[in-house]
């Protein structure tokens, strides 16, 4: 594997970084600033849609960097109205908020619930929230989030949220049962850092309906699992139903840091002058990267691309996995799939990078694939070439190991 130096002695020590540093990308390929290239499975964590120096996405860059990076606010910004219109257009919703980052966009959410419980007379409004969720690491989206490991250590979490487990509609009405505080229910239609747990179709359907029957918002984060990413613009989409908020991020801007709330007709007016705003949402980069973003997918059947790719990769991985000992399930939607074993395997991230391959390891032991929506069969062939094997490999050792255990422990037990 090419080396680069320790982290940097000036930069907090944040991030479990790999001994790689990369340099340009092309396609679905990147490069390291030794030369070595590496197939990209990850996609910047679901961020880069169009992959690496997208052909029409640079040169529309490249124009408005020249024209205007940023503008405040006070002004109007006509990108963001285009984009916001087409936002409402794909989504059948209203109107549009736009912040940098997936975490802000959850965050803004989480005050629209607030507002809107208030508006109703709740002094203590409530937010349904759920196991493994996450979204994001300020205090309020880290209190929502269902992660105890990320959230040790930044204690008093924020109240006001319950939590449920996924696709159990009678938990959710029961932890809710006879609380006229709950405003709001908030979801991820995949969860992607909670390890790639869909909600079902049905499950979806019946919380729409729930929220309907009890006047709640329907809150649904598409941050990772929209923009494509599952064949449809937005995963939700696959149920038929429409949520009344709808954080955005990630891919919207091809690697350009853009978020977004879409809010229906329910939520669209909740927020006034002066009740939320951001110095860098809505600038004229993001927005022109968000606008390029959808017009390029429209005009390469991207969605498509994602689903039929999507589905090849799930019959080969299961072709190649499902018999063995070791491999729990192979799930997701499109091009957002997760490969459970049943033990850690963050290793499996290293050895991966060491064969030239990107991917990411997430909830401990399920390998996430979330490629350029660009990517084509040939391509995914060749990450499924690299990955089996190292998957294989890795079961290997683990049965090996456990049968070094079972065998210890019948000669402890023996000799007593």
């Amino acid at each position: 594997m090419s080396q680069i130096n320790a982290e940097s002695p000036h930069t907090m020590n944040t991030y479990g970084r790999l001994p790689v540093a990369m340099s340009h990308g092309k396609g679905v390929r990147v490069w390291d600033v030794n030369g070595k290239c590496y197939l990209d499975a990850l996609a910047g964590i679901a961020v880069n849609t169009l992959g690496h120096g997208h052909p029409k996405l640079v040169p529309a860059l490249q124009e408005q960097v020249a024209k205007m990076i940023h503008c405040c606010n006070y002004y109007h910004i006509p990108d963001q109205e285009k984009l916001a219109a087409k936002l409402a257009e794909l989504s059948g919703m209203t109107n549009v908020f736009f912040c940098s980052t997936g975490l802000e966009a959850n965050e803004a959410a989480i005050k629209l619930a607030r507002k809107f419980g208030h508006l109703k007379g709740i002094s203590n409004p409530q937010i349904v929230v759920y196991e493994k969720a996450f979204h994001g690491r300020s205090i309020a989206t880290l209190s929502a989030t269902g992660n105890e490991k990320i959230q040790k250590g930044f204690e008093p979490l924020l109240g006001g949220f319950i939590r449920v487990p996924v696709n159990n509609i009678d938990a959710l009405k029961s932890a809710t049962h006879n609380n006229p505080d709950v405003a709001a229910v908030f979801f991820e239609t995949i969860q992607g850092e909670g390890g790639i747990n869909p909600m079902s179709t049905q499950y979806l359907r019946e919380v729409r309906e729930l929220c309907d029957q009890k006047d709640w918002l329907l809150m649904i984060d598409e941050v990772q699992c929209g923009m494509g990413r599952t064949g449809k613009w937005f995963a939700h989409q696959w149920a038929g139903i429409k949520p009344d908020v709808m954080p955005l991020a990630k891919g919207l801007g091809s690697g350009v840091p853009i978020g977004a709330v879409v809010a229906g007709p329910k939520a669209a007016h909740i927020f006034e002058p002066g009740n939320h705003g951001t110095t860098f949402g809505g600038n004229p980069l993001a927005m022109r990267a968000g606008v390029e973003t959808i017009r390029i997918i429209e005009e390469d059947s991207l969605l498509q691309n994602a689903e039929i790719l999507g589905n090849h990769f799930k019959e080969e991985l299961t072709k190649e996995l499902q018999d063995l000992r070791g491999v729990k399930e192979i799930r997701g939607f499109g091009l957002m799939i997760g490969i459970e074993l049943e033990f850690p395997c963050s290793v499996i991230m290293g050895r991966a990078l060491e064969a030239g391959l990107l991917l990411s390891v997430t909830a401990d032991t399920v390998i996430r694939l979330v490629p350029p929506l660009i990517m084509n069969t040939a391509e995914a062939n060749e990450v499924i070439s690299i990955l089996v094997p190292i998957i294989k490999s890795f079961l290997i050792e683990k049965e090996s190991e456990l049968k070094a255990s079972e065998q210890e422990a019948f000669l402890q037990k023996a000799s007593v």
